[in-house]
């Protein structure tokens, strides 16, 4: 048989293409953009040892800064954009490492303004803030950063630290590089026969197939290519890791992960409090997983057997049109507005659509402000590419209500809760399709659905915290981490989540090695808050109607105007209590017993 492959980017169609020209019209415009900056980059150098002079010079380097930051941020994500396109496009990558070194470059010159406002004498910005109406708009971020005053250096050393910014950048760089250009997963061979390109695209569709060989051979080749790296691949981690643990150290935290939670304001104990929560209910776990075991008529599985639905004979197949169809239709219950600027922005060539040679993998959602979000997706007309499609949605919307809501400082909105409106579609898109169907077989596999949903974002991110903040305290302490010690990590990690129905093998235990999130030191735990968040968000949307859509329509809007702890309390969920993730675990239990009377039994198979 002739193995398939990906088209090349010149054999997309345009209309399925992000629109590109919505940034720069063309590269002229985006060189022109690059020495706007470079031509402001001295106006901001002049003002060091200034910003003690009064309110009004303040402003100014506030000003300007915002100035730079929004033609940076269009820079960056033109070229950056425009690579993920096809990352084995030499001068596309050129162009991104441009925007990288610039981005760099205004970050070093930018460097003095927070060390400077710090070292001025208390009071002072108090004083600034009473007497200049203007500044007001940057009371809450001068209130985040004097709280930080601990841990800001000098503006000299601050300075050092932000020209050694591209060094740090290096591990993720280099692991992105290997991770979508280098690396090749051979071919599978599938149900009918055919031989098949492995690619991470066509990777989760294989670990769905009803074929335990199929399942098996992809799981297999797929992390046997991170296996035969993998002295590269711990060196490239262990670099990220010593990186994080050497920027929390000069700024004079106690860890890396209060380097991390502190400057958002996110109590350590959130981080604690999510693992001890998740950790002490794990037999929930174990018994969906010897449900599935059960259900699959297997005596014990394999991590490759977590991903096929349990639901027999359910295939149904989305066009890229009846996709966007669906999701308008799920989340009507946002609002008029909401779904009508959703569907615009998909008409108008938001979304980069298919798979290409080159293609960044996955997908996600890039804001950009003063334009418009983008969204990279990888469509293989499942299912599961209908739910993506929701979960960026609900990203690029979030970025929408904040960016035409909040000024430029306010604009992004905070890790903690990037995951939230996300994942509010994807349980809005559930509901729906359950109260849609009347279809038994296809409600156990929409139930299902959601418990991999939870056990993938709710336990697996959790067990993913658990290995970072492992691996971090061993660096913190003075230790090496090497391949095989990561590995018997992970491997004891994977046999407390899962239990003793699952075989953890060396492929298993090689897993940490192709996660691309480690390289975003603490990011993942936001997952596992951000579902539980979500989850009582959508039920209040669903129950109480106008009252929580109004408190969600202020959440999005809210950017990081105010604290993310805060913002997500005034929508209706506290997550400084435990209550949210149980809450998530009793969704989780109840779930598993719909689960089996849907199916009749757990042996219905």
């Amino acid at each position: 048989m002739v193995a398939t492959a990906p088209r090349t980017r010149a054999e997309i169609p345009a209309d399925d293409t992000w629109d590109l020209t919505a940034i720069f019209p063309d590269k002229a415009a985006w060189e022109a953009a690059i020495e706007s900056v470079r031509a402001d980059l001295p106006r901001l150098t002049v003002m060091q040892g200034t910003l003690g002079e009064g309110a009004g010079q303040l402003l100014a380097a506030f000003a300007l800064q915002d100035s730079i930051g929004n033609r940076l941020g269009r820079i960056f994500a033109w070229a950056g954009l425009r690579k993920d396109e096809d990352n084995a496009n030499a001068e596309a990558v050129a162009n991104y490492d441009r925007a990288v070194k610039l981005s760099v470059d205004a970050s070093e010159v930018g460097s003095f303004v927070e060390p400077e406002i710090l070292a001025m004498p208390d009071g002072v910005i108090e004083s600034y803030l009473d007497g200049e109406p203007a500044l007001a708009v940057y009371r809450h971020a001068l209130e985040s950063l004097l709280r930080q005053r601990a841990h800001v250096l000098s503006a000299d050393q601050e300075r050092l630290l932000a020209a050694a910014g591209e060094m740090a950048m290096a591990p993720g760089q280099i692991f992105s590089m290997l991770n979508d250009a280098d690396l090749r997963y051979g071919t599978v061979t599938d149900e009918d026969g055919n031989s098949v390109v492995l690619t991470k695209g066509s990777y989760s569709r294989f670990l769905e197939s009803r074929s335990r060989d199929v399942r098996k051979q992809a799981f297999t080749l797929m992390h046997q290519a991170y296996r035969d790296h993998r002295n590269t691949l711990a060196a490239t981690y262990a670099a990220s890791v010593k990186a994080d643990a050497f920027y929390a150290r000069v700024h004079n935290y106690g860890s890396t992960i209060e380097a991390a939670l502190s400057p958002h304001n996110i109590p350590l104990d959130v981080y604690d409090n999510l693992i001890a929560t998740v950790n002490g209910r794990l037999g929930l776990l174990h018994r969906y997983i010897a449900l599935r075991k059960r259900v699959l008529g297997l005596d014990r599985l394999g991590v490759y057997d977590l991903y096929v639905p349990i639901v027999a004979e359910v295939k149904r197949e989305f066009t890229w049109e009846a996709g966007v169809e669906t999701v308008l239709g799920a989340l009507g219950s946002l609002g008029d507005d909401y779904r009508s600027v959703l569907a615009g922005g998909l008409d108008s060539r938001w979304v980069d659509v298919y798979e290409n040679v080159g293609k960044t993998s996955g997908a996600y959602s890039w804001g950009v402000y003063g334009v418009h979000p983008f969204i990279l997706m990888n469509w293989s007309s499942q299912l599961r590419d209908v739910f993506t499609l929701a979960h960026e949605a609900g990203h690029a919307m979030h970025s929408h209500y904040s960016s035409n809501t909040q000024p430029y400082v306010y604009s992004h909105y905070t890790l903690f809760v990037a995951e939230v409106a996300s994942t509010v579609n994807e349980l809005l898109l559930t509901d729906a399709l359950r109260r849609q169907t009347d279809d038994r077989l296809f409600e156990a596999y929409l139930v299902n659905h959601v418990l991999e949903d939870l056990r993938g974002t709710l336990m697996r991110q959790t067990m993913f915290a658990e290995f970072e903040r492992w691996a971090h305290a061993h660096v913190e302490a003075g230790d090496a981490l090497t391949p095989d010690l990561m590995d018997s990590r992970y491997a004891e990690l994977c046999r407390t989540y899962y239990g003793p129905d699952v075989e953890v093998d060396e492929h298993v235990a090689a897993e940490w090695s192709r996660i691309p999130h480690f390289y975003r030191a603490f990011y993942v735990y936001q997952y596992a808050t951000g579902i539980s968040a979500a989850a009582a968000l959508s039920r209040q949307i669903i129950e109480e109607g106008e009252p929580a859509r109004q408190r969600y329509r202020a959440f999005l809007s809210g950017g990081s105007s105010r604290y993310s702890i805060d913002l997500l309390r005034s929508a209706g969920v506290d997550m400084a209590s435990p209550q949210p993730i149980d809450r998530a675990l009793d969704l989780f239990e109840s779930l598993i017993d719909e689960l089996e009377r849907l199916l009749g039994g757990a042996d219905s198979h």
